[in-house]
Formats: C-alpha cells, structure tokens, sequence
C-alpha cells in the first residue's frame, strides 16, 4: 500500500488541476486592451486636485511632506499674487515632487492635507526604466484644467481671493 500512495496522490492532484482548467470559466484579462476596474479603496498614483474654478487646491503648507513616513513628498511654497495666481490664499506649492520609489501608498498624505488637495487615484500604471523618472513633479501629477481659460498662474483682479480654503456652506436637503 505504501508504494501504491504516492501514486495515488498524484492522480488526485491532477484530477484537481483538470477540474480547475475545464470545468471553471477563464478570468484572463487582456492587458492594457482591456483595463481591470479597480476597488474603491485602492491607492494608486498620487493625483493634484483642482477647485471647480480651475485654482489648485495645494496651499504649499507641507503637512503631507511632515505626515509621510518613507519622506517621499517635497514641497516648497511660495507667494501668490494677484497677477500671479495660482491658488486661493496667500500661498502655493511652486515644487512639490513625490519620489514613488519610496512611496509605500498609505495615504497619510491624503489624511494630513487640510484642503484635500492630493488623493491616491485609481491608476496602477506606474512603469519607470530610470531612477529619475521615478520622481514625480507638479505638472505631472495635477489634473487637467477643464478649459483653457481656466489655466494657471492668471491675474484676477486684487482682494478677490482672502481665503485659502473656501468658506463652508451649510448642507441643503
């Protein structure tokens, strides 16, 4: 019986390879042809917000540089002007890189950020053959302006914006 066991469990472990291939539907995808749908919860690719006017979110004030662990985040702020405008407020990111080497995704940075400027998106295509490449800078990671008039830096006339996030309304039903 001993001899005859190992045989044995070869058969059983081929009848289950055989079950699995025949008789179970296929959920190959065909990448990049077709693109898996990601959970809601996934951490991808950092994404720069923007206001609905077309102004960055981003104020440059570096709580998520302070909040990320792996000290991934730089950001260095300056001055806004109201010929020069980038964001609502006083300040702007004028760099903010993110090293997605050390990256580790685990949202600190969302959670830290008080105007909700950067967010994990859902993209997962993150390919780089150069160590360089792998930083990511500004222009990189804001989204797109919605139209063209809307593009930054622009001139807006002076004291129109006081505020570097935007006065909260009370919720209709």
């Amino acid at each position: 019986m001993r001899v005859l066991e190992p045989l044995i469990e070869l058969v059983r472990g081929l009848w289950t390879t055989f079950k699995q291939t025949f008789f179970n539907p296929i959920v190959t995808v065909r990448y990049p042809e077709q693109k898996r749908t990601v959970s809601p919860r996934f951490r991808g690719r950092h994404v720069l917000k923007r206001y609905e006017n077309g102004l960055e979110k981003c104020i440059g004030c570096s709580l998520c540089a302070a909040a990320c662990p792996s000290d991934a985040i730089f950001v260095e702020a300056s001055e806004n002007t109201d010929e020069k405008r980038f964001s609502p407020g006083e300040r702007y990111a004028s760099t903010y890189e993110i090293n997605m080497l050390r990256c580790i995704y685990c949202g600190f940075c969302e959670d830290a950020c008080p105007t909700e400027a950067i967010v994990l998106g859902d993209n997962y295509e993150l390919s780089f053959t150069d160590r360089r490449q792998a930083i990511y800078p500004k222009e990189m990671l804001l989204e797109p302006v919605p139209s063209a008039d809307m593009t930054t830096p622009r001139s807006v006339e002076p004291g129109k914006y006081k505020r570097s996030v935007p006065e909260m309304k009370d919720p209709q039903d």
